[in-house]
């Protein structure tokens, strides 16, 4: 009797762990940072063809690209495996290395599909390593008002110096700047000041050498003829700010096309890539990647669902009904005809794109750049000891960052 109660205990235990392993394996939790409109076409047309196909459900969670490094240490620190497939902006990547919060994937690189563009492979490898896979590359295009520049006659400015001659017609023509730079500082101002910068030929990190200081100062002669909306522009409000006619040039990221040219309807709206500097024309290339977080349960089903989301199928769904550049060479077939000039601006922007150098202090460098945005370009303080006075403010703050 003892020994036949040892047998149905054990066999009731191996029933009971196979079933909640099962169970398990039948959930993969996704956590991503999306707006309204993204979550509905995952939850509506992506997340249910690969339930369907693999037999696993997906669990989907709203998570802000600045709080995963934390929120995954802490569950680490506990013991809990509650995200098994993350998305992450790739301008914060190097913490989530730094602390050891995520698998290395560079036995799978192989299975990256071949259509994907290989220079966004390069841009997820740290210290020759992958930890990311491809997901969402990101670049901005320069949005202009077409009537207004025909009115005037002003070509569409491909150096700072139409740049600036065009600011000036709008300025003398209507007493207001037309023309807006993202100043209302963060994320959206540092990436576009990473950009003026590399355009003069400088180093955005250095903060202070003969680009850095060359930016600026052309950034300071652009100021009398901005739109006074610049100070609360970023990548929601531009969009707001373009379709209202209060500024007729502007830099966003691709998803303004739909919401300009389909849901506005403002067909005098057109894109190019953008303009260049004295050192030529550059643009961060941002975006989103993959990840598994490195307590996560379920690699092999984690990496079903990257490369499904990597998947031909996948990837023309994102560029049809978000207007998302897509990773792949092969994802446009389906996209409008409307469309087509605005991807061929993406194209272009891309071939100038530049990956940011990732580093784990970030979030110190985008304050401090802002603030010497704010001091040198909107209130007009020296250059050359304003962006000293940063540069020594960031490096003391470095060391914060490990």
């Amino acid at each position: 009797m003892h020994l036949a109660m040892r047998r149905l205990l054990i066999l009731f235990l191996l029933v009971f762990v196979s079933g909640c392993v099962s169970g398990e394996r039948d959930t993969l939790n996704v956590v991503m940072n999306l707006t309204e409109e993204e979550w509905k076409v995952f939850r509506e047309d992506v997340f249910p063809r690969f339930e369907s196909r693999y037999g696993i459900k997906i669990k989907s969670y709203q998570i802000p690209s600045g709080k995963l490094a934390t929120k995954l240490e802490a569950l680490i620190h506990a013991g809990k495996s509650e995200i098994d497939v993350f998305a992450q902006d790739n301008m914060s990547l190097a913490a989530l290395v730094n602390k050891g919060l995520i698998q290395e994937l560079s036995a799978y690189e192989s299975k990256i599909p071949e259509a994907v563009v290989p220079s966004l492979c390069r841009s997820i490898k740290l210290e020759d390593k992958l930890f990311f896979m491809p997901f969402r590359p990101n670049v901005q295009i320069t949005y202009i008002n077409k009537e207004a520049f025909d009115r005037y006659q002003l070509p569409v400015p491909a150096t700072w110096d139409k740049l600036l001659e065009a600011a000036k017609t709008f300025k003398e023509n209507e007493g207001i700047g037309r023309v807006v730079i993202k100043g209302y500082g963060g994320n959206p101002t540092a990436t576009q000041i990473y950009e003026f910068i590399l355009q003069a030929g400088g180093d955005p990190y250095a903060f202070d050498d003969e680009g850095c200081i060359r930016a600026f100062k052309f950034l300071q002669k652009l100021k009398p003829y901005l739109s006074p909306e610049s100070q609360r522009a970023k990548w929601d409000t531009v969009n707001d700010i373009l379709g209202k006619g209060e500024a007729y040039i502007g830099q966003n990221w691709p998803f303004g096309v739909l919401i300009l040219i389909k849901d506005y309807g403002l067909d005098f709206i057109e894109t190019y890539s953008g303009w260049a500097g004295p050192a030529g024309e550059y643009h961060v290339v941002g975006g989103d990647v993959l990840g598994i977080p490195s307590n996560a349960k379920f690699k092999e089903k984690a990496l079903d669902f990257i490369f499904f989301l990597q998947s031909r199928e996948v990837q023309e769904i994102l560029v049809k009904e978000l207007g998302w550049p897509s990773i792949r060479e092969d994802a446009y077939a389906q996209v409008a005809d409307w469309q087509k000039p605005h991807f061929e601006s993406v194209k272009r922007a891309l071939r100038k794109g530049v990956f940011r150098k990732n580093v784990a202090w970030w979030p110190a460098y985008k304050k401090y750049v802002s603030r010497a945005f704010q001091d040198i370009v909107m209130e007009g303080k020296q250059v050359i000891p304003t962006l000293r006075h940063f540069k020594k403010k960031l490096e003391e703050e470095k060391a914060l960052y490990k």
